[in-house]
């Protein structure tokens, strides 16, 4: 069985652009797992800067599903600031992507309303967590270093 001329043109076209974005891989997702770390943790410290307003904030304006106002805001607290850490260093990285996800999640169904932009951001957020839980943290992290080779 022959490949067609054009086909393998094309091919032959697409093979450099291909192994530059497998060349870019690492940098990506280092990228992602910086943005969405900073995103988090900038939350996090935001949340202990000032605790009483946190605890209000989670006690009349956040309603988190199934757990009282003062819990809800400590493990939403406590996943802004110690994940992204994890997911900075690619240490357990689908674990921290997927831990943020459901932070990303309880965030967006926690509040009453959200304007469109803030759906909208989410949503992004939602997406580069998913690409990092689905794909890993890429050979750059500690994950890969520390034995997942073969899965990156």
């Amino acid at each position: 069985m022959s490949t067609h001329p054009l086909i393998h043109r094309i091919a032959t076209w697409w093979q450099p652009i291909d192994r530059l974005l497998d060349a870019a891989q690492p940098l990506g997702a280092l990228l992602a797992r910086l943005y969405m770390a900073q995103v988090f943790f900038l939350s996090g410290l935001t949340k202990i800067r000032d605790w009483d307003t946190t605890l209000l904030l989670f006690t009349e304006e956040y309603h988190v599903p199934l757990l009282p106002p003062a819990l809800a805001a400590v493990m939403g607290t406590v996943g802004e600031l110690a994940l992204p850490v994890l997911l900075v260093l690619g240490l357990a990285g689908r674990f921290s992507a997927l831990g943020l996800s459901v932070v990303n999640v309880v965030a967006v169904l926690s509040l009453s309303e959200i304007a469109p932009a803030a759906f909208q951001q989410h949503l992004t957020w939602g997406a580069l967590l998913a690409a990092l839980a689905l794909f890993g943290p890429g050979r750059w992290s500690l994950d890969h270093w520390l034995g997942g080779r073969q899965r990156s």
